[in-house]
C-alpha cells in the first residue's frame, strides 16, 4: 500500500532535481573537475614530470586543486594537492607583501637607503655616492648582482651522508655540506661588504643603482634582512604571524621542521634520480615550503587585494605592491616579448608583470619549477608546482600542463557566478 507513493515520491524529486538550475550548475561544474583531472592524469602518464600540483582560484574561492603523478617512489606515494615542497621565487612575492606591512606599521620606508638599517655598509664601488635604496631592492634595480658566486654559497645540504651522492647529480654539485650552513645577516656581509669574506666587485653593476633591471637573489635577501632589522622579529617569523596565520595556510613554512613531513615530496633529476634534502642560506628568495591547495589561498588574497578588497595590506599598499615600476630605460636593448609568462618584463614589488598582462611570479631550483599568475581582468589565477628537474622534454610537458589548466579556467569560473 506504502510503496506505490514512495516511488512516485523518488520519481518527482529527481526529476525536480534535474530541473534545478543550482543542481545542474553544480553537476556541470563536477563534470569540467572531473574532465581536466582526466587530461591531466594523461600528460602526467605520458611524460618524464614525476609529479606536480595545480590550482585555478578567483579572488573569492579555489575551483579547483589537485595533484598527480608521485611524491615519492620508494615507498611510492601519491602527488596531492596537500603535498607540500619548496617554491623556489615564487616566495619572494612575500617579501614585497611584507615590506609594505612593515612601512604600513611605520618601521621602515621604501625609499629609504638600505644603510639606514643595515649593521655593515653596502654601496656599488663603481658608485659609491650613490645610496641604493630598499624600493631598488623590491624592483631589481639596485645593481646587485648575483654572479656565479650566490650559486655556489647558498645551498645547503639537509644531511652529511648526501656530500658524496651529489658528485652524479648535476643539478646538486654545487650544494654546500651542513658545516658550511650560516646565519643569513653572516651570508650578505660576506657577499656584500668590502669587508666581507667573498667580497668582489663583479657582484655589482657598473651601472648607478635604479638605472637597470638585474634579477638578483641576493638583493631580495637583503630586504628580507631589512624587516628582520626594522621590525626586530626574524623574518620567518614576521611572515607567519601577518601572512600565513591570516590566511590560514597551516601547510606552509620556512623549515621543514615545522611540518608535517609525510606530505613531504623528494624531488628527482630529469632521469628520476632523487635529489638530496637541501635549503638555502638565503631561504627568503625561494625556501617557502607550502602545497597548492595552501598557496591557492594566497593567491587568491593577492587578487582580491588588485581589486582593493585584500586583508593582508591596505589598498594603498596594494597598489604600490602592483605599481609598474620599469620602463624601457630600465632594460638593454627591447625587452623580450616572446614569452608570454616572463615574469621580468616589468616589476612591481617582488611580483612581476608579462608582456600578456599577466601578474605573478615564477621559480626555478634543484627540482622544483613552479608558475603562479592571474589575469588582472578575469581575476582568475593558476598555481602549477612541479618537483622535477626539466629538460627540454620536460619544460615541453610543464607548458602543456599549464595551457591546458589555463583552457579549463574561465569555464570553470563562469559556473560559480550567479
Amino acid at each position: 500500500m506504502k510503496r506505490a507513493p514512495l516511488i512516485v515520491l523518488l520519481s518527482i524529486a529527481f526529476f525536480s532535481c534535474k530541473k534545478d538550475p543550482t543542481v545542474q550548475k553544480t553537476q556541470r561544474f563536477e563534470i569540467l573537475k572531473d574532465s581536466l583531472s582526466h587530461e591531466l592524469t594523461e600528460i602526467q602518464r605520458k611524460g618524464d614530470i614525476k609529479g606536480f600540483g595545480v590550482a585555478i582560484v578567483n579572488e573569492d574561492t579555489t575551483l579547483y586543486a589537485k595533484g598527480f603523478g608521485y611524491s615519492t617512489i620508494d615507498p611510492e606515494q601519491a602527488y596531492t594537492k596537500n603535498t607540500v615542497q619548496n617554491i623556489a621565487s615564487v616566495s619572494k612575492t612575500l617579501i614585497g607583501i611584507s615590506l609594505l606591512k612593515a612601512q604600513e606599521m611605520q618601521k621602515l620606508n621604501l625609499e629609504d637607503p638600505v644603510n639606514n638599517y643595515l649593521p655593515f655598509e653596502v654601496f656599488n664601488p663603481f658608485h659609491p655616492e650613490d645610496a641604493i635604496t630598499i624600493r631598488q631592492l623590491a624592483t631589481h634595480t639596485s645593481s646587485i648582482q648575483d654572479g656565479d658566486l650566490y650559486g655556489k654559497k647558498s645551498y645547503i645540504l639537509e644531511n652529511a651522508k648526501d656530500t658524496l651522492r651529489i658528485k652524479s647529480i648535476p643539478s646538486a654539485e654545487e650544494f654546500n655540506a651542513p658545516e658550511s650552513d650560516l646565519d643569513m645577516g653572516r651570508f650578505l656581509e660576506n657577499f656584500l661588504s668590502v669587508e666581507g669574506e667573498w667580497y668582489q666587485q663583479t657582484s655589482f653593476l657598473e651601472n648607478k643603482p635604479g638605472e637597470l633591471y638585474e634579477y638578483t637573489n641576493v638583493g631580495a635577501t637583503l630586504a628580507a634582512y631589512i624587516i628582520e632589522i626594522a621590525t626586530g622579529s626574524s623574518y620567518a617569523d614576521f611572515t607567519k604571524k601577518h601572512i600565513l596565520a591570516p590566511l590560514e595556510m597551516a601547510s606552509s613554512d620556512w623549515n621543514t621542521a615545522e611540518l608535517d613531513t609525510t606530505h613531504l615530496t623528494q624531488l628527482f633529476t630529469v632521469d628520476g634520480k632523487q635529489i638530496p634534502s637541501y635549503k638555502l642560506i638565503t631561504y627568503p628568495d625561494g625556501g617557502l615550503i607550502t602545497s597548492v591547495d595552501d598557496k591557492a589561498k594566497y593567491l587568491s588574497e593577492i587578487i582580491k587585494g588588485f581589486s582593493g578588497n585584500g586583508k593582508l595590506l591596505t589598498e594603498k599598499s596594494y597598489k604600490l605592491f602592483f605599481t609598474k615600476f620599469l620602463s624601457e630605460n630600465n632594460f638593454e636593448g627591447e625587452r623580450d616579448t616572446d614569452r608570454p609568462f616572463d615574469d621580468e618584463y616589468n616589476s612591481g614589488l617582488f611580483i612581476g608583470h608579462t608582456p600578456i598582462g599577466q601578474v605573478g611570479h615564477m621559480g626555478g631550483d634543484p627540482g622544483v619549477s613552479t608558475f603562479m599568475f592571474f589575469d588582472p581582468n578575469t581575476k582568475i589565477g593558476k598555481l602549477l608546482f612541479v618537483n622535477t628537474d626539466l629538460d627540454e622534454k620536460g619544460a615541453d610537458q610543464f607548458y602543456t600542463i599549464w595551457d591546458k589548466i589555463g583552457s579549463y579556467e574561465k569555464r570553470m569560473n563562469k559556473q560559480t557566478e550567479n
